[in-house]
Order: C-alpha cells, then structure tokens, then sequence
C-alpha cells in the first residue's frame, strides 16, 4: 500500500477520532501556575458526579483553589482550599458511583471525600499510579473515577515533583502554591490547539536578567 494513502488514512483516523470526541465526550481545560491539563469527563458511567463536577466549573469555583495534596506516586489532589488553606463553601454531597466500571487507575480523575461514602463535594484528585485499593469491592464502596486526563499529564507529574513540608498543619502541600488559575469546558477544537501551544518551545526571561561575565573592565 503506498505511503501516501497509509498517511491519509491515519490522517482521516485522527480527524474521525477528534471529530466524535467533540460530539460525544465533555472535556474541561484546567489551567494551572504550571501548565494545563484537559479532563475528560464521562457522563454515562458518572451521570451524578460529571453533573455536580461541571456544576463547579461553571460557577467558576475552582478558580484559584489550590493543589493542597501531593503524595508522589499516589496522588495529586487539590479544587477545595485557597492559598491560605482556607476550605471554599461547598454544594451538598453527591452521591457516590464507584461502582460504575471505571477503575482509579494511572491519569484516571476522582472524587475525594472522607470516610462515608456519599460525602465528595468538590475536590477531586488525579492518579498517579494504578491505585486499584481506591477502587468499589462487593463489600465496599470506592471513590467515583468520573474522568481522565488526556492531555497535559506531564503537567499532574510535574506538580507532584513539587517541594513539600514547609507548612506543619499541612505536611503533603507544595512549599509554593500551585494554583488552577481558571477550569473550563472546551471543545475538540480547542484541545488540539492547547496541546500545540504546550508543545511549542517557551521563551525564558531568566537569560534577560543574567550579568554577563568575560566582559571589558571599563
């Protein structure tokens, strides 16, 4: 088969893919002060979750909340607290569907909560492995997985690379805030042109402000 037909095909593959993630699939953009990621959301295995997670986006409540909770190779947790560790006022809990087939598994998205089941309001945390003990068992339930990240995971690695323990009451939190500057839904279009940007070479100012050396004494 010729190269350039096996190229249009896998072209036409790519467009066809793009295309049905934008009719079938939500997809939330998470920028953050090191980088953004994109949440796919899935509605049909989560109804309740997805709606109550959207619900926040829209509202914009995620908006300068903090990444509060970094356990390396565990998690990366955050969408409750401002920078001064203050809890942001919640909507009522949502009812919990771990048992909907989806797994916390590596870049999956879930609820946090605490011990009672249906208690996830609206911080939600990202996997950093395979994390199967957080998964629903025929004897109890797990936490929600609603979404995935699909792109920007070196984004989730990168904070959970962050410095931790300069604050005593909270131990697993980045010595410097890593903010979620805004959280919106966008379109296929829109990934495709977030995943590009991210890609592209970033100019640093830090050569800027260096003093030369090896230079003429005046």
């Amino acid at each position: 088969m010729p190269n350039k037909f096996i190229k249009f095909l896998m072209g036409a593959c790519v467009a066809v893919s793009m295309h049905a993630l934008a009719v079938e699939n939500i997809l939330v953009a998470v920028k953050t002060d090191l980088g953004a990621f994109v949440i796919e959301v899935y509605p049909k295995a989560a109804p309740a979750t997805v709606q109550n997670f959207l619900v926040y986006v829209d509202a914009k409540f995620y908006d300068g909340t903090i990444f509060h909770r970094i356990v390396p190779g565990f998690v990366v947790q955050g969408g409750g607290m401002t920078v001064d560790f203050a809890e942001k006022k919640t909507r009522n809990p949502v009812v919990n569907e771990s048992v909907n087939g989806l797994k916390n598994d590596y870049q999956s998205v879930a609820m946090a909560r605490q011990s009672e089941p249906d208690s996830a309001t609206a911080q939600f945390y990202v996997n950093l492995q395979n994390n199967a003990a957080l998964n629903a068992t025929e004897v109890k339930p797990g936490y929600t997985v609603f979404g995935k990240v699909v792109a920007g995971m070196d984004v989730i690695e990168k904070i959970a690379q962050e410095p931790r323990g300069m604050y005593r009451a909270f131990p697993e939190a980045p010595n410097y805030a890593v903010r979620i500057l805004s959280a919106e839904r966008i379109d296929a279009n829109h990934l495709r042109e977030l995943v590009e940007a991210q890609k592209a070479p970033k100019s640093s100012s830090i050569k800027d402000a260096l003093v030369p050396i090896n230079e003429p004494q005046q």
